[in-house]
C-alpha cells in the first residue's frame, strides 16, 4: 500500500528528499509525473489513464506534506523500508488503508516509473 502523511505532520522537510520517486510533495505545492522519474511527455498510466508528464497536478493537501499515491511505491526497488516513515521524527508517515496494493503491484511501479 502507499504511504501518507497524518496531519500530526510537524511540516519539517525530512521525508521529501528521502524518497526514491519524488512522491512526497510541501504542502500547496503542485506535483508532476516527471518529477524524480524518466517519465516525459504524454504517457498513459498502468490504471490506463493519459496524462502529460510534465503537466501540474493539483497539490493533494495545502497544509502539509503530502504523498501522491500513483508514485509512491514504499521505497521497493529501492530499499527494505519506506525512507520517509524511517526519518519521520513524529512518526506520522504511515500505511495507507485507502490504498492498500501488493509488493508486485509497487515493484511494477517502480519500474514504470523508472522505465526498468
Amino acid at each position: 500500500m502507499a504511504i501518507i502523511i497524518t496531519d500530526e505532520c510537524i511540516n519539517c522537510g525530512a521525508c521529501e528528499p528521502e524518497c526514491p520517486n519524488t512522491a512526497i510533495y510541501e504542502g500547496a505545492d503542485d506535483w508532476r509525473y516527471k518529477d524524480g522519474t524518466s517519465l516525459k511527455g504524454k504517457i498513459v498510466l498502468p490504471d490506463g489513464t493519459e496524462v502529460d508528464a510534465e503537466a501540474a497536478q493539483t497539490p493533494i493537501s495545502d497544509d502539509i506534506y503530502y504523498i501522491v499515491p500513483g508514485k509512491c511505491t514504499e521505497c521497493k526497488g529501492f530499499h527494505e523500508e519506506p525512507q520517509c516513515a524511517a526519518v519521520c521524527p513524529v512518526d506520522c508517515c504511515v500505511p495507507d488503508d485507502n490504498h492498500v496494493e501488493s509488493e508486485e503491484t509497487l515493484l511494477n511501479r517502480q519500474a514504470f516509473l523508472h522505465n526498468e
